[in-house]
C-alpha cells in the first residue's frame, strides 16, 4: 500500500477512532483512579499513566489496537512496595516507588532491544492464569472494605480477606447515615457492574459500566447539595483528592535506595508482572483484530519502557497493555494507534476541565469497579475451565494460587513454573525425557518441493520449556500456506503447546492458509478438550475421576437416534466452517460440541463455545447454532433485531435496508450486506412474511451455507427442535423461491 493510501485510510478511519478513544476514555477514567487508589498511591498517578502511555506508546508503539495505561496485575507489587519501601510513611513510599517504577521502564526498553518479548513462552498456561487469579483475590480482598467504607483494615490478602464479617459486623453495630450510606453506594455500584451486561438496552449501554458507577457517585453529591440543601454525610476521607493544580505539583521520584535489596527486589517484581500483562494482553487483542494483523512485541516493550520511565518522573504508575479497555477500544470500532492517543487527550481534558466533578467520586463507588475486576480474574469459573481441560492443570492453577497468596507474586509464580515441571515428570514417569532432550534442537522445518506445503516435525517432549523453538519455526511461515505440524516424533506435548496451536491454527485460518496438526492419534489425554495434555507413555489418571454424558447429551443423543442422524459429543477445534462468517470476525471460537448432523450432511446443530474480549473483559459464551448447506446460491446477507437507534448491537459496515411495502418487517429487523439490490430482489413477499411471522433469530448467508443463531445461551431440547422447524421451513423456502 502507498504512503498516500495509507494516509487516505488513516484520515478515512479517524472519527471512528476519535469515537472509540472517547468510549475507552470513559473506562479508563475510573479505572486509573481506582487502581492508583488501591495502590496506596494518589488517585492521580493512574490518570497520569494512562495519559502519558497512550501519547507515547501510540507514536513509537508496534501494535494498532492496544490501549495502554495501569495495570490490574501491578496494584499487588505496588501496594506491597509503596507500603514497606516508606517504613510506614506512604507519601515516602510513593516517592520511592516511582524511583523503582523509572528503573523498572528502563529495564523494559532493554527488554524489548535484546528482543526479548519471547520470555513469556516459558510460563506454563495453567500458571499464568493461577498468578491471576492470586492477583484478583488481592485486588478485591482490600477493596470489598473499601466498598462498604472502610479503609483501615491492613495486612495479607488471606488475613483481610478473613476480616469481612468484621466490616459486616461494624456495619450492624453503627447504623447511622454516615456509615451505612457509604456502603449502600458501593453495593448499588456493585450491582450496575454485575447487571450491566444482561441489561439490553442500547440507550443504557451506551455508556460504560464504569462511568455509570461515577455518574451515579457524582450525582448524589449534587441531590445532597441542591435537592436537600444538607451537607455530603460521606467523610472526606473517603473521597477523591487531587491536587489544587494538578500540572504544577507533579512529585519527583526519591532514588536514595537505588542500590538496596528492597529496591531491586522492587524493581525486578514490578519489571516481570508489567512484562508478563503485556505480552499477554497483546497476544491477546491480536486475536481481536478484525484486520488480523500481528503486533511488534519488542517495538511495544520499547514503547512501553519509555513510557513508563516519563511516567514515573512525572508521578505516574506503571505504563502496561491492558486488555479490559482494548477490548473497549476493539469492540467500538478501533482501527489504528490514534484511538490509544484520543483517550489519553480526553484523559487530559477530563482532569483539566472536570476536576471538581471529579473530586466528588466516593472512593466505594470506585472500589466496586475494583471488586467486580478482582472477581472477574478470580471467579471460580476460572478454575472449572482449567479442570475441564485436565485435573493436573486445576492441580497447577491452585498451587500458584495458593504460594502467590501467602508468599508473594515473584515466589507464586517460580513454584507454579517448578510444580508444572514436576507433574508433568509425574505424568511421564521420566526425568530425562525432559532433562536430557530440553536443550537439544526438536523441531525440523522444510517445505516440500511437490506441494509446497511447510512441514514442521517435533520430536521428543514439546512443553513450555522449549515452545519457543516451535514458534520460532511456524513464525517464520506465511499464515497464508498450507502447514502441517507433525508429533509423531513426540513422546509428550503439553497444554501450554496444545492452546499456543490452537491460536495458530485461528490465525492460519482466517489469513486464508491452512494448519494441520497430525501425529497425535496414538497419543492419550485425561479429558475430551483440544487443548488437553497429549502424553504418548500411559498414566492414569490424575485424581482418577470418569467423565459421563450429561442428561441434556443424552437427550440429544436419543433425538439423534429417533431423527437417524449422527450425534457427536466430543470436543472439535476444527472450526473452520464457521470463521468464514461475519459474526466471528472479531471473535475467538474456542470449540464446537454435541453436533446433531442430518442423514445428508447438509444440516448441522452444533453447541459453541466462543468469546468476546479477552481476559477480565472476556466474555466466553456458549450458544446453540445452526449450519446449513444450501443447494443453491443465494446472496450474501446479514438479518439480525433491529434496536431502537437503528442497526445491530455488533460492529458492521453495511447499511441497514428497508423496504417502503413491508414497514414492519424493516422496523424490527436489521438487513444488510454486500449488494444491497440483489438482496431487496431476493427478499420477496413471502420470505418477509416467514420472518415476520416467527421467532427471532440471527440468520447470516455467505452465498451457500446459511449461519442460524439461537438466543446467547445453549438451547434447551424443545428449543432446539423449534429451531430445527424454524431451519426446515426457511430451507424449503429458499429452495423454492
Amino acid at each position: 500500500m502507498s504512503r498516500k493510501a495509507s494516509l487516505q485510510g488513516f484520515l478515512g478511519d479517524l472519527p471512528k477512532n476519535l469515537f472509540a478513544g472517547f468510549v475507552v476514555s470513559l473506562v479508563a477514567l475510573p479505572l486509573g483512579l481506582g487502581l492508583a487508589l488501591a495502590s496506596e498511591a494518589p488517585p492521580i498517578s493512574g490518570v497520569i499513566a494512562a495519559v502519558v502511555g497512550g501519547a507515547v506508546v501510540a507514536l513509537l508503539g508496534g501494535s494498532q489496537l492496544t490501549i495502554t495505561g495501569p495495570g490490574n496485575g501491578l496494584v499487588i507489587v505496588l501496594l506491597s512496595a509503596i507500603t514497606t519501601l516508606g517504613g510506614g510513611d506512604l507519601y515516602q513510599g510513593y516517592l520511592f516507588t516511582l524511583a523503582a517504577i523509572v528503573c523498572s521502564g528502563a529495564l523494559m526498553f532493554l527488554f524489548g532491544v535484546f528482543r526479548l518479548g519471547a520470555l513469556s513462552e516459558f510460563f506454563p498456561s495453567s500458571s499464568l492464569q493461577g498468578m491471576l487469579a492470586a492477583i484478583g483475590v488481592g485486588i478485591l480482598a482490600k477493596q470489598v472494605h473499601v466498598m462498604l467504607g472502610v479503609t483501615s483494615i491492613s495486612g495479607a490478602p488471606l488475613d483481610i480477606l478473613a476480616q469481612v464479617p468484621k466490616t459486616l459486623q461494624y456495619l450492624v453495630n453503627n447504623p447511622s447515615i454516615n456509615i451505612l450510606l457509604p456502603a449502600a453506594l458501593g453495593l448499588f455500584s456493585l450491582l450496575i457492574l454485575v447487571f450491566y451486561s444482561k441489561l439490553r438496552s442500547p440507550i443504557f449501554q451506551l455508556v460504560p459500566a464504569p462511568m455509570w458507577v461515577v455518574l451515579v457517585a457524582i450525582s448524589l453529591t449534587y441531590y445532597y447539595e441542591i435537592i436537600v440543601q444538607s451537607p455530603f454525610p460521606i467523610a472526606p476521607a473517603l473521597m477523591i483528592q487531587l491536587p489544587e493544580n494538578v500540572l504544577s505539583n507533579l512529585p519527583f521520584p526519591d532514588f536514595s535506595l537505588l542500590f538496596t535489596m528492597p529496591f531491586i527486589g522492587t524493581v525486578l517484581s514490578i519489571t516481570l508482572i508489567a512484562s508478563i500483562e503485556t505480552l499477554l494482553s497483546i497476544k491477546a487483542v491480536d486475536k481481536l483484530d478484525p484486520e488480523k494483523r500481528r503486533s511488534n512485541v519488542n517495538k511495544d516493550l520499547r514503547a512501553l519502557g519509555i513510557a513508563t520511565t516519563l511516567s514515573g518522573l512525572v508521578g505516574g504508575l506503571n505504563v502496561v497493555t491492558v486488555i479490559a479497555r482494548s477490548s473497549v477500544n476493539v469492540n467500538n470500532g478501533g482501527s489504528n494507534r490514534s484511538a490509544n492517543m484520543a483517550h489519553a487527550l480526553f484523559l487530559l481534558a477530563f482532569i483539566l476541565l472536570f476536576q471538581d466533578q471529579i473530586q466528588r467520586i466516593a472512593l466505594p463507588a470506585l472500589a466496586a469497579i475494583l471488586v467486580f475486576t478482582g472477581y472477574k480474574l478470580a471467579a471460580p469459573q476460572n478454575l472449572l475451565r482449567i479442570l475441564t481441560i485436565g485435573k493436573e492443570q486445576a492441580a497447577i492453577f491452585g498451587i500458584t494460587l495458593f504460594i502467590t497468596l501467602t508468599n508473594g507474586l515473584i515466589t507464586g509464580i517460580s513454584v507454579g513454573i517448578f510444580a508444572t515441571f514436576l507433574i508433568h515428570v509425574w505424568i511421564n514417569k521420566d526425568l530425562f525425557l525432559f532433562t536430557r532432550n530440553w536443550l537439544k534442537p526438536n523441531v525440523l522445518m522444510y517445505r516440500e518441493e511437490e506441494s509446497g506445503n511447510y512441514y514442521v516435525s517435533v520430536k521428543n517432549f514439546c512443553s513450555f520449556l522449549n515452545l519457543y523453538k516451535l514458534k520460532g519455526k511456524l513464525d517464520e511461515i506465511p499464515p497464508t500456506e498450507h502447514t502441517i505440524v507433525d508429533f509423531s516424533l513426540c513422546q509428550f506435548v503439553d497444554h501450554t503447546v496444545m492452546e499456543g496451536l490452537g491460536d495458530y491454527s485461528r490465525s492460519f485460518e482466517r489469513k486464508g492458509g491452512s494448519f494441520e496438526v497430525i501425529g497425535l492419534d496414538a497419543h492419550d489425554a485425561d479429558t475430551q478438550h483440544p487443548f488437553a495434555i497429549r502424553k504418548s507413555l500411559p498414566s492414569n489418571d490424575f485424581f482418577n475421576l470418569g467423565r459421563n454424558l450429561t442428561k441434556r447429551q443424552m437427550a440429544l443423543q436419543s433425538l439423534a437416534d429417533t431423527l437417524e442422524w449422527d450425534y457427536r459429543s466430543e470436543l472439535t477445534s476444527d472450526t473452520k466452517a464457521l470463521e468464514r462468517f461475519d459474526y466471528f470476525q472479531t471473535k475467538v471460537v474456542n470449540y464446537q460440541y454435541n453436533e446433531l448432523v442430518s442423514k445428508d450432511e447438509h444440516l448441522h446443530i452444533f453447541d459453541l463455545s466462543y468469546s468476546e474480549g479477552a481476559f477480565i473483559a472476556k466474555d466466553d459464551i456458549k450458544a446453540t447454532f445452526v449450519l446449513v448447506e444450501l443447494d443453491k446460491e443465494i446472496p450474501q446477507f446479514v438479518l439480525d433485531r433491529e434496536n431502537i437507534l437503528g442497526g445491530i448491537n455488533e460492529q458492521t459496515s453495511y447499511q441497514d435496508l428497508d423496504f417502503e411495502t413491508a414497514p414492519d418487517f424493516s422496523r424490527r429487523f436489521f438487513l444488510g450486506g454486500k449488494k444491497p439490490e440483489t438482496i431487496r430482489a431476493f427478499f420477496n413477499a413471502e420470505l418477509i412474511f416467514f420472518f415476520e411471522s416467527h421467532p427471532y433469530y440471527r440468520v447470516e448467508s455467505i452465498g451457500n451455507s446459511l449461519l442460524i443463531k439461537g438466543k446467547n445461551r445453549l438451547s434447551a431440547l424443545q428449543e432446539i427442535k423449534r429451531l430445527m422447524a424454524f431451519t426446515n421451513e426457511l430451507t424449503v423456502l429458499i429452495n423454492k423461491s
